[in-house]
Formats: C-alpha cells, structure tokens, sequence
C-alpha cells in the first residue's frame, strides 16, 4: 500500500514539473516587480490629492490621456483601501474639467490583472477623452 501511495505521489509532483505556476505564485511575482511610477518627479504631477496624483501617460491612446496614480504602490484595484477610489476618481473629475473634456465626455480605465490587460503592478486610473470613445473596447 505504502508503494502504491508514494508510486502516486510521484506521479503527481512528476506531472507538475514545468507546469505553469499557481496563479498565486505569478501575481506574487508580478507585485514584486519594481514600479516606474515611484520614480516619478513631483513636478511632472498635474495635480495631487493626499494620497494620489496625476501625470500625462507617455504613450497616450487619446488625444487626452492621463494616469491618476497612488503614491503608495498597491498592487492592484483588489488591494485598494474603498476611501482611496473616491479620491482617485475624484482626482480623475478634476483633470477631465482642467482639460476640458469634463463636458464632451471621457472615459476611466482600471486594468486588473493579466487578462484584464494589467501591465503595470502598481494601480492606475487612464482618463482618456477628446475624441470619439467606442464600445466594446480591445
């Protein structure tokens, strides 16, 4: 019985050898992951609130594409104390009327996790407007 139990056992760590990792594991390592918007100088921000701030994205897809961004680095939206949503949306309000897209209309992102195409561990809101947005996006 003792043969069959760890001729089993085998089998299983066997089969999990060059398996892709938990999913856990990958997320681990993606929040590791050092983030450019720490590196980011005070006077490249557009505007700040206590605990975020703005900045123009450097590779816009809209003619008015901006980042509202955590000081402190949180991973993902999933981490987010609920308080720090309104403040960054409200930061988000704030850029849309500075730059005048508030009335024509934007649009707020927050990419979470991979398939959500989350490409940076450190949370982020994209305010795009000044042009035509469509639905459904990519």
């Amino acid at each position: 019985m003792r043969r069959v139990l760890l001729t089993v056992l085998g089998l299983i760590a066997a089969s999990a050898v060059g398996a892709d990792p938990p999913i856990d594991e990958r997320l681990a390592a993606f929040y590791a992951e050092p983030s450019p918007f720490e590196s980011i100088p005070h006077d490249q921000w557009i505007v700040e609130s206590e605990n975020a701030f703005v900045i123009k994205d450097k590779s816009p897809q809209a003619p008015v594409h901006f980042l509202v961004i955590p000081k402190q680095k949180i991973p993902t939206l999933l981490q987010a104390p609920p308080g720090l949503y309104e403040e960054m949306l409200l930061l988000a309000r704030r850029v849309a009327e500075l730059q005048g897209i508030a009335q024509s209309g934007f649009r707020i992102v927050i990419n979470t996790h991979p398939q959500g195409g989350q490409s940076v561990y450190h949370l982020h809101m994209h305010v795009l407007g000044g042009r035509q947005m469509t639905w459904p996006p990519g």
